[in-house]
């Protein structure tokens, strides 16, 4: 599969989102995925297109223009996407990704997942988007969609469009298993 992967791009945070995405990136290459992301070589990007390429994998970097011209996509890219900006590169991302998953990050990150998952609500795509609750961090955010949901602001019930996991055997099941991905585990 060709899973898209957003994630931070800030290098001073919890030193385990590195630890958890070096293996992550690893297991990924060695099942032989290819990883779509935002081709950036900083924080947990550059983490993750280093273990992927180290343990033999593919990178696909979907850059923006912006970060070409400051040098700032990663040397390790086995293909570059160049782009005009963070609109047309989450169009490409949802273009050439079969899946989608969402490790700790920021605003960025927040508007990548968000994009996805509106996007599927109304019919766009039909893709796994898996959001890795590594040591709680998005936890406050599947409050805040709970909260949302009971006060009527959310159609159905959105855990038909976002799968929380907390452990990568939940990761490849739903990555082996796409179509059962509406149900929840």
């Amino acid at each position: 599969m060709r899973i898209c992967i957003f994630c931070s791009a800030n290098a001073d945070i919890d030193p385990d989102f590195f630890s958890f995405t070096r293996s992550l990136g690893e297991h990924l290459a060695h099942e032989g995925h290819t990883v779509v992301f935002g081709g950036c070589d900083m924080g947990l990007m550059r983490c993750l297109a280093e273990s992927v390429t180290g343990a033999g994998g593919e990178v696909v970097g979907v850059v923006p223009r912006i970060v070409e011209d400051g040098g700032g996509e990663s040397p390790l890219l086995t293909r570059i996407i160049s782009c005009c900006d963070l609109n047309d590169r989450k169009a490409i991302m949802m273009e050439e990704s079969d899946a989608f998953l969402v490790l700790p990050g920021g605003i960025g990150t927040l508007d990548e997942l968000f994009t996805v998952a509106a996007s599927s609500t109304i019919g766009y795509h039909n893709k796994p988007i898996v959001v890795y609750n590594i040591k709680g961090f998005w936890s406050s955010l599947v409050a805040l969609l709970d909260d949302m949901q009971a006060r009527g602001m959310i159609r159905g019930d959105w855990r038909q469009y976002l799968r929380i996991v907390d452990r990568l055997e939940l990761l490849d099941a739903v990555l082996r298993d796409p179509s059962g991905f509406g149900k929840n585990a």
